[in-house]
């Protein structure tokens, strides 16, 4: 834990952003502290300010996705937060959260037993990384990858009843199919800029 640096707070649209954040935090050695929001985007973006204003004596991450929003993230940025306090950092992800886990292709292969050339390339170009995530899942050679993280036919919901708890189980669970940030990075323009904008935290100084 870098010397001198207090807990870093959350502003997140939900449970997943939450423990991708966290395994972020957790992979930087970086520490982490209370967690604010899970009601959405809408919610979040509406109390940002308020946060922000927390922000001028302690470091925060909030993190929103883009979404099928027209503008680009630094728009996203500029529109909601024109004015960071010193110590808020304000992430977008491309388009998705979910778009962060398939720029790990070697672990997420294994961890949804699926080919890996089924796996997008480009990551962020992906319209909606969750319905890609949810189709790859359709091809899981595991019988419970599939019932857990692909809808019932008829259901009429967009994932299935267990998708979150195996994201979170994908994210946390410490194994050789565990979700790694540093390689997921690599193929992930937004995370490896979030990556960089937290680091940047560890040259937090008390407010005179």
């Amino acid at each position: 834990m870098p010397d001198g640096v207090p807990a870093i707070n959350l502003l997140v649209e939900g449970l997943t952003d939450r423990v991708v954040v966290q395994r972020i935090l957790e992979w930087a050695g970086l520490p982490c502290g209370r967690t604010f929001g899970e009601k959405g985007k809408d919610y979040l973006l509406s109390v940002l300010p308020d946060y922000n204003q927390a922000a001028r004596f302690s470091p925060w991450v909030a993190v929103v996705d883009l979404d099928q929003a027209p503008e680009c993230a630094p728009v996203l940025v500029r529109q909601h937060l024109p004015h960071p306090s010193r110590w808020m950092r304000f992430r977008v992800v491309v388009r998705a959260i979910e778009s962060w886990l398939l720029a790990d292709v070697e672990t997420l292969v294994d961890f949804l037993a699926i080919p890996r050339a089924s796996v997008p390339s480009s990551p962020e170009d992906e319209a909606d990384p969750k319905a890609t995530l949810v189709n790859l899942a359709r091809h899981s050679r595991r019988p419970a990858i599939v019932s857990d993280m692909v809808p019932r036919s008829g259901s009429g919901a967009k994932v299935g009843p267990a998708y979150t708890a195996r994201l979170i189980e994908y994210v946390t669970v410490a194994s050789s199919a565990q979700w790694r940030p540093e390689v997921a990075a690599q193929r992930s323009d937004s995370l490896h800029r979030c990556i960089a904008a937290l680091n940047t935290l560890r040259h937090w100084t008390p407010a005179p």
